[in-house]
C-alpha cells in the first residue's frame, strides 16, 4: 500500500486490499444471481410457458454458462477491477470500451434501485401478514407509497456505508445473507419433494401437457426470466480484491452459477409438482398470482409458517442482491474513471478501508434518485437489454483478445473455442432483440442511452484520454505529390540489414516503376512527449544515409522518413498511411521475448494492420543469396510470392526450385496432382521454365521445409488463409518454418482489401 506525500504534488497509487477468499467470491455471485427474480418471476414463467418453464429456466442457464466461460477465461487472464468494461476496454479501447462500461454502470444502479424498491414491498408485505396493525396504522398516516420508499431509502443507505467500510466487512455480510436465503429456499424444497414424493401421480399430471402453450411459450418464459442468472459476472468486478484470482475468479464463477441454476430447477420443479389447486392445472394457478406465486405454493405444501419463510426469503435475497450490485456497481465506475472515462475523484481509494469511497457515494445518491424518482419498472427492462449487449461485447472480445495476445494464458480456457462464445454471441443478440416484441420502450431507453454517453465521450471524455495514448510525430512530412504510384516502404533497425532488405526492395520498386522509401522510427517512453525525441533523431540518420547511397549506386530512387512514437508499430502503420504505399518489406529478429505475442510487439501489430501487401524477412548470417527455395500450395498470397521470386531470378539470376510437400506413403495420383500445383504457379507468376521442380516427402509440412531449407540460401513462403478466429498472423506452417528455419525465411503475404482490414482493425 501506498499513501500520498502532503509536502509533494507527487501521488502514489494506493492498492485494493485482497481480503475475499474462494468461498466469499462464491457468495457473490450466488448472492446477486438469487436476488427478487426468483421470487417474483416463477410465477410469470408458468403462465407463459406452463411446465415447460422447468425447459426455460434451464436453457436460460446454458445461455448463461456459455458468457459465463468467457467471463471466467477473462478474469483468469486479467485479474482487473471493473469486469465485462475491463475486457471489452482492452479489446476495444476507446468509444466501444467506454459505452460497454457506460452501459454496464446503468445497469448494475438500476439493479440496485430495484432491490432496494424490492425490500422496500416485501418489508411491508412482511408487516402487513404478520402484524396488521402496525400497517395500519402506518398505511392510514403517510398511504401505502411513503412507507416503502422510507424502507428503500433505509436499506440503500446502510448498504451503501457497509460497502464504504470495507470490502472484508461487505463479504462477511453477503456470506451470511446468502447462506441464510439458500437453506430458507432448500426448506421450501425440501418440503415441495416431501409432497411430489407423497402423491406422485398428481406430480405426474401436473408436467402434462408439457408445452401447452407451444415453444413461443418457452421463448417469452426465457426472455422474462433472464434477468434472474444476471449476477455471476459481479465477481470479476470485484477481481483485484480476490485472492489468487487467476484460479479463484473462474471456480468462483462457473460454481455460483451451477449452484443457482440448481436451486431454481428445483424451485420451480417443486412449484409445477407439488401443488394440489382446487380448479385448473397447477402452471395455470401459478400464472394467475404471477409476483406471489411462490407464496402461494409454501400455503398449498408447507406448514403454518410457509409464508414468512417466503417473505423473509425475499427480504434477504433483495438485500444480499442489493449488497453485491453496490460492490460491483462501484467498481465498475473505479474502473472507467481510473482510465479517465470518468472524473478522476471517481477513482480515489480510501487511505485506510482501501475502498472507492467516492465511486461507491456517487453510485449511492444515483441508485436513490433512480428508487424515488424514476419509472424503474420501465428502465429496468432496458437495462435487461444492455446487460444481454454487453454480455454479446464480452464475448467478442474474448475473441479479439485471443487474436491480439495468444500466448497470454491465464487459470482457464474456455472448451470448444470458438464455438463456445460465437454460439454465447449468437444466443445473447436473439435474446435482446426478442426484448423489441415484449417492450419496444426498453430499446428506445437503451438506443438513448448509449446515444447520450457517447455524445459525452466524444465532447469530453475522448480529449482528457488522448493526452495518455501514445502518439505519432511526423518528423519529414510526406511526399504526396511523388510521380512514383507504386511504393515500398522499408522500416530500417538494424544496421547489418540494411543492404540486405534493400538488395529485396529495389528489384520489386524497379519492375513496378516505383520508389523505395526508407523508414526510421524513434521510440520514446510514453511519458516523455513526442517533440523530446528530436533530440534522438541523429542517432537513426547513419541508417537512411546509408539506405539512400545504396539506392543511388543502384540506380533507384530512395527517400527517407523519420517518425517518432511511442510505439514503434505505431510509426511504422502510420507512415505506411501517410505514404500510401503498396508494399512494407520488413525484417525480423528471429525470435520474441514477449509471452503474449507471436512474432513479437512490432510484428505482429504490423502485419495485422498495415494496409498494404507485406514481405517480412528473417536474416540469418552473412551468407549471399544464390539459390531460393519456394512452396507452394495455391492462394494468392502464394502467386504474390512466386511473382516477387521471379522479379528476383531476373534481376539477380538465382537458382529456384519450387517445391510441394507429400507425404511419403503418397500414391501417384496425389503426386500428380502435386506437381499440377507446381506448375500451375510457375505459369500463373514470373518464374521461368528454367524454375527447378521437386516433390518433398515428409509427414509434417513446416518439419519438412526446414529441413529442406538447410540446403537453400533463403525459402520464400506465401502467406496461409486466416480464420476470423485465428491468433496465427501468417499461417501455422509459415509462422513454424520462420521460428525453426536455420536459412534465411521470406514471408508474403497481399492486401486483403478494406473490409478485412476493417475487421482487423476492430478485433486484432
Amino acid at each position: 500500500m501506498a499513501t500520498s506525500n502532503n509536502n509533494s504534488n507527487a501521488e502514489t497509487e494506493i492498492s485494493f486490499s485482497r481480503d475475499l477468499g474462494l468461498f466469499d467470491a462464491t457468495m457473490i455471485g450466488i448472492g446477486a444471481m438469487i436476488g427478487a427474480g426468483i421470487f417474483v418471476l416463477t410465477g410469470i414463467a408458468a403462465g407463459e410457458a406452463g411446465p415447460a418453464a422447468l425447459l426455460a429456466f434451464a436453457l436460460n442457464g446454458f445461455v448463461t454458462l456459455l458468457t459465463a466461460l468467457s467471463y471466467a477465461e477473462l478474469a483468469s487472464a486479467y485479474p482487473k477491477s471493473g469486469g465485462g468494461y475491463s475486457y471489452i476496454s482492452k479489446a476495444f479501447p476507446g468509444p466501444a470500451g467506454f459505452a460497454a462500461g457506460w452501459m454496464l454502470w446503468f445497469c448494475y444502479i438500476i439493479a440496485c434501485a430495484l432491490y432496494a424498491l424490492g425490500f422496500g414491498g416485501y418489508f411491508w408485505e412482511f408487516v402487513q401478514n404478520y402484524f396488521p396493525a402496525i400497517s395500519g396504522f402506518v398505511f392510514d398516516i403517510a398511504g401505502h407509497r411513503t412507507p416503502a420508499l422510507i424502507m428503500t431509502v433505509t436499506v440503500a443507505v446502510i448498504f451503501i456505508l457497509i460497502n464504504m467500510r470495507g470490502t472484508a466487512l461487505t463479504g462477511n455480510v453477503e456470506n451470511v445473507i446468502t447462506m441464510a436465503k439458500i437453506i430458507i429456499l432448500g426448506v421450501f424444497i425440501l418440503y415441495g419433494i416431501k409432497q411430489i414424493f407423497h402423491v406422485p401421480t398428481v406430480a405426474v399430471t401436473n408436467f402434462k401437457p408439457f408445452f401447452p402453450n407451444g415453444t413461443g411459450g418457452v421463448v417469452i418464459a426465457m426472455g422474462l426470466t433472464f434477468i434472474a442468472f444476471e449476477g455471476y459476472d459481479l465477481i470479476a468486478t470485484v477481481a483485484e480484491e480476490i485472492k489468487a484470482p487467476e484460479k479463484n475468479i473462474p471456480r468462483a464463477t462457473l460454481i455460483s452459477l451451477v449452484v443457482t441454476v440448481l436451486i431454481y430447477l428445483l424451485v420451480v420443479l417443486v412449484c409445477i409438482g407439488a401443488i394440489r389447486p382446487e380448479f385448473g392445472k397447477s402452471w395455470e394457478f401459478l400464472g394467475h398470482h404471477q409476483e406471489t406465486a411462490i407464496a402461494k405454493a409454501a400455503e398449498n405444501f408447507m406448514p403454518f409458517f410457509g409464508i414468512a419463510l417466503i417473505i423473509l426469503g425475499g427480504l434477504l435475497s433483495t438485500i444480499s442482491a442489493l449488497n453485491a450490485t453496490i460492490l460491483a456497481s462501484s467498481r465498475v465506475a473505479f474502473s472507467m474513471s481510473r482510465d479517465k472515462m470518468l472524473p478522476l475523484s471517481l477513482s480515489s481509494i480510501h487511505a485506510s478501508r482501501r475502498t472507492p469511497h467516492i465511486a461507491i457515494a456517487v453510485t449511492g445518491v444515483i441508485v436513490l434518485v433512480m428508487a424515488l424518482l424514476f419509472p424503474i419498472r420501465v428502465i429496468g427492462s432496458a437495462a435487461s437489454v444492455m446487460f444481454l449487449l454487453t454480455f454479446t461485447l464480452v464475448n467478442l472480445s474474448l475473441i479479439a483478445l485471443r487474436r491480439k495476445f495468444p500466448e497470454l494464458k491465464g487459470g482457464f480456457r474456455v472448451p470448444f473455442y470458438p464455438v463456445t462464445p460465437v454460439a454465447a454471441i449468437i444466443l445473447n443478440l436473439f435474446l435482446a432483440v426478442y426484448q423489441f416484441n415484449f417492450d419496444p420502450r426498453a430499446w428506445y431507453i437503451t438506443l438513448a442511452w448509449i446515444f447520450v454517453g457517447l455524445f459525452v465521450y466524444f465532447m469530453y471524455f475522448e480529449k482528457t484520454t488522448a493526452v495518455d495514448k501514445p502518439q505519432v510525430l511526423e518528423v519529414q512530412q510526406s511526399k504526396t505529390d511523388s510521380p512514383y504510384p507504386y511504393r515500398i516502404l522499408v522500416p530500417l533497425y538494424n544496421p547489418d540489414h540494411v543492404i540486405p532488405l534493400m538488395r529485396l526492395a529495389i528489384p520489386i520498386a524497379k519492375a513496378h516503376q516505383g520508389e523505395v522509401v526508407v523508414l526510421a522510427v524513434v521510440d520514446i517512453p510514453k511519458h516523455i512527449p513526442p517533440h523530446e525525441g528530436m533530440r534522438f533523431v541523429h542517432h537513426k540518420t547513419p541508417l537512411l544515409k546509408k539506405a539512400i547511397q545504396f539506392g543511388k549506386e543502384e540506380g533507384m530512387v530512395v527517400r527517407s522518413a523519420i517518425r517518432i512514437a511511442h510505439r514503434v508499430y505505431d510509426g511504422i502503420i502510420q507512415a505506411a498511411d501517410s505514404e500510401k504505399v503498396s508494399l512494407v518489406l520488413m525484417g525480423w529478429k528471429g525470435y520474441t521475448s514477449t509471452r503474449d505475442r507471436i512474432l513479437g510487439e512490432v510484428t505482429d501489430r504490423v502485419v495485422r494492420l498495415v494496409p498494404c501487401d507485406l514481405i517480412f524477412v528473417k536474416l540469418l548470417g552473412d551468407r549471399p543469396i544464390r539459390r531460393i527455395l519456394i512452396p507452394t500450395a495455391g492462394g494468392p498470397h502464394a502467386t504474390l510470392a512466386g511473382e516477387y521470386v521471379g522479379i528476383y531470378r531476373q534481376t539477380y539470376g538465382y537458382d529456384v526450385t519450387c517445391c510441394y510437400v507429400v507425404k511419403p506413403d503418397a500414391d501417384d495420383h496425389d503426386r500428380h496432382i502435386a506437381r499440377q500445383w507446381i506448375q500451375k504457379t510457375i505459369r500463373t507468376t514470373d518464374l521461368d521454365s528454367q524454375t527447378q521442380t521437386s516433390l518433398l516427402e515428409g509427414k509434417r509440412v513446416a518439419g519438412t521445409l526446414v529441413k529442406a531449407a538447410a540446403d537453400y540460401d533463403l525459402i520464400v513462403l506465401g502467406a496461409s488463409r486466416e480464420g476470423v478466429f485465428s491468433s496465427v498472423l501468417f499461417g501455422e506452417i509459415p509462422e513454424k518454418v520462420a521460428r525453426y528455419s536455420q536459412t534465411s525465411v521470406m514471408i508474403v503475404k497481399r492486401y486483403e482489401g478494406p473490409v478485412k482490414s476493417i475487421v482487423k482493425r476492430i478485433m486484432g
